[in-house]
């Protein structure tokens, strides 16, 4: 994958450090809380750009730790080598830190866990890992396991750049850290120094993490996991105190570690969906308890209101219906009124209307044959205006057609329906082709004069609607024509 040409991406580790370092000591003290921000780059790195090197400086938490990573992006994933020094044992950090963690931000927000760095006597650490993503931070926090899912606010070391790093720098962006409460308890299961010789870190991790786990309640809110981890726990002790192969106690430990964790997390989850339904179920007896104290107020308002209101109506129906009375008489009166007013504006309006289409009609015959129709009035034009069989418009034709424009025009919001019509010579697919060109031919001509295209239409129907007999010439000579149906409110005519 090509590196990302995209706006600028940004990362920052929010760090919970001590103002100074808490010594080594017999109890070791957890370091007050001094929430501080700072930025760290995060770096683009480039598939098949070989490898490079960034450093690690350390925080107010681990102020002479240092370190350094060689970071190779492939297509696979980014290989990352990461070696650290100057490191403080976890446990001066506080008492519940017994590890390190290397963590990637990715330009999101997202946290992935990288692994565990183990630290020597001497504060060194070394990890190979790798990530699937090219574009991150780095950093390394104090944590009380290696199954951690989220970084502790006791961030120690973040990486810097140098001017021979290769990659795209980017700038600061945030993420979530887990908070120290939901680790921080008494002490570690020691509650002494670490004696690694005889005990590997990893069954330290593993007390930790159980004894975190229930000290969050994980006993009582996930017990079915915590039953495992418990059980794991002792398997882990069982092989240790046999002097087991250090492998097995190893792998027992870590076992353990998942499993309390996953323990910690259901019970966290479950304790807050438990604060939650208390919450609702307290909000809603507290609801419910308001509702009836209002429904019982209301109903004593309500009884009290319409007590009042029986007596008061007593003495208003016979008002009231007196007024009704008179108030409907009059609303009577007006309806009638209102008809009447509506009946002759109606008449006047069929009136003129009726004026109108016997006006458009002597006007449309002085052109074309005209007759009046439900549909309207229908203009006839016969096939003499037409060659036979042809669809072109003779000029006679075109004459009358650019009267009649001139007549409809005169008279705004009529629409035509031109139907072009045969007789029955020919086949059914002649007739029809014939009568829709002849159709199409006046539509366009009337276009053409000026009359709107969205109020005429076209249509051929053929033989289908003869008007005279097609047995004789006369009859036949009749049915072939075009018939312009003139309609409109106007004239009485709605539009369909």
């Amino acid at each position: 994958m090509n590196f990302p040409e995209k706006a600028l991406v940004a990362c920052v580790f929010a760090l919970s450090v001590s103002s100074a370092t808490a010594a080594q000591s017999s109890k070791p003290k957890i370091p007050d809380a001094d929430v501080v921000s700072k930025s760290i780059k995060a770096v683009g790195y480039e598939v098949g750009a070989g490898s490079t090197k960034v450093i690690f400086v350390g925080t107010q938490a681990a102020p002479n730790a240092t370190g350094e990573a060689k970071v190779e992006a492939k297509k696979s994933g980014t290989d990352i080598e990461v070696k650290v020094k100057g490191m403080p044992q976890p446990t001066t950090l506080g008492a519940e830190f017994l590890t390190y963690i290397l963590w990637i931000v990715t330009p999101d927000g997202a946290t992935s866990n990288l692994g565990e760095i183990p630290i020597d006597k001497n504060g060194e650490g070394k990890l190979n890992t790798s990530a699937q993503s090219q574009t991150f931070a780095m950093g390394v926090t104090a944590e009380p396991y290696f199954a951690v899912p989220l970084p502790s606010e006791i961030v120690v070391l973040v990486n810097d750049t140098t001017k021979n790093t290769k990659g795209k720098i980017y700038p600061e962006n945030s993420y979530k850290l887990m908070k120290r409460t939901e680790y921080a308890k008494l002490g570690n299961p020691l509650a002494l120094t670490l004696d690694l010789k005889n005990v590997p870190l990893d069954m330290y991790e593993a007390r930790n993490a159980v004894d975190i786990a229930k000290s969050q309640g994980a006993e009582k809110y996930a017990p079915e996991i915590f039953t495992k981890a418990s059980s794991s726990l002792q398997m882990a002790e069982n092989s240790l105190a046999a002097k087991a192969d250090k492998s097995k106690v190893i792998t027992d430990a870590r076992q353990t570690i998942q499993f309390a964790e996953d323990a910690r997390a259901l019970s966290a989850d479950r304790q807050e969906a438990e604060r939650i339904q208390k919450e609702k179920d307290a909000a809603a007896a507290a609801a419910a308890a308001k509702a009836k104290a209002e429904a019982e107020a209301q109903a004593a308002a309500e009884a009290k209101r319409q007590a009042e209101l029986t007596a008061a109506k007593e003495a208003q129906m016979k008002a009231e219906a007196a007024q009704a009375k008179a108030e409907a008489d009059a609303k009577a009166a007006a309806a009638k009124a209102k008809a009447q007013a509506a009946s002759e504006e109606a008449e006047r309006e069929r009136a003129a209307s009726a004026a109108l289409r016997a006006q458009l009609l002597q006007q449309l015959n002085s052109v074309l044959q005209t007759t009046d129709s439900p549909r309207g009035l229908v203009v006839n034009m016969a096939d003499v205006l037409f060659d036979f069989g042809k669809y072109n418009l003779k000029s006679d034709a075109q004459i009358k057609l650019a009267k009649l424009a001139g007549i409809i025009q005169s008279h705004p919001g009529l629409h035509l329906a031109i139907e072009g019509h045969t007789d029955n010579i020919g086949s059914d697919e002649t007739n029809m082709k014939l009568s829709q060109q002849r159709a199409d031919t006046v539509r366009d001509f009337l276009v053409q004069q000026g009359l709107p295209t969205d109020t005429i239409t076209s249509v051929g129907m053929g033989k289908a609607e003869p008007v005279a007999d097609n047995s004789t010439n006369e009859g036949r000579q009749k049915n072939r024509r075009v018939e312009i149906i003139v309609s409109g409110e106007s004239i009485g005519v709605k539009l369909s």
